[in-house]
């Protein structure tokens, strides 16, 4: 019998060729993970387009400062006939919020509504459906942080998909929304901000792929 000889191959290519796609899809969604960033930054309201139009009701989401104040606003210049106050400590009233705020309480007590449910924005998203089912509202003015919007939007939107939301920021002077990279406390702020949007729209995504 003869006997042949035949080469070992080598399998070094082979690895070769699977480490280069390994770093080709890192790559990729290092591109796709900063492309959705500065997306997120951008969507960060600068200023709000629609400050005199009418609601059924103002919803603000506590948290930051501000927030309470300018949603009193705009109840007292009647942008809406109720106010709905998600996410507030147990044991806090509407006359306390309204001293808070420097506003008489007889003027506004009986068109302020507390919510003492939320403790996230899915929480608040949830409890406000919930208000608004009950009063019957199909229309809302968003008051929150231009940081915390972008993840705001989209939790409500989810929640209450035919509910007519108008985003209406306030704008923390600790918050710099221009030149943020210089700013470490809010490039931070914007990061966790990204990250836990982020978590929503995927959380989101799951659950739409899992209900078809």
């Amino acid at each position: 019998m003869a006997f042949s000889w035949r080469p070992r191959r080598h399998r070094e290519p082979r690895r070769l060729g699977h480490f280069a796609i390994l770093c080709l899809v890192t790559l990729a969604l290092i591109v796709a993970w900063g492309v959705g960033f500065l997306a997120f930054v951008a969507a960060i309201p600068e200023a709000n387009e629609d400050t005199t139009g009418e609601t059924d009701a103002i919803v603000v989401l506590t948290g930051g400062s501000g927030r309470l104040e300018e949603g009193i606003t705009l109840l007292s210049e009647k942008r809406a006939k109720k106010l709905f106050v998600s996410g507030v400590y147990q044991g806090v009233d509407v006359r306390q919020l309204l001293e808070i705020s420097r506003k008489a309480p007889e003027e506004l007590t009986c068109c302020i509504v507390l919510g003492y449910a939320a403790y996230s924005t899915l929480g608040n998203a949830t409890e406000t459906a919930e208000w608004l089912a009950d009063e019957r509202f199909k229309s809302i003015r968003l008051v929150t942080a231009n940081y915390h919007m972008p993840r705001s939007l989209i939790e409500f939107r989810h929640v209450m998909p035919n509910v007519r939301i108008v985003p209406h920021a306030v704008f923390p002077e600790q918050f710099k929304r221009d030149e943020w990279w210089q700013w470490p406390g809010t490039a931070q702020l914007i990061l966790i901000e990204y990250l836990k949007y982020l978590a929503a729209t995927v959380r989101h995504g799951a659950e739409f792929m899992l209900a078809s």
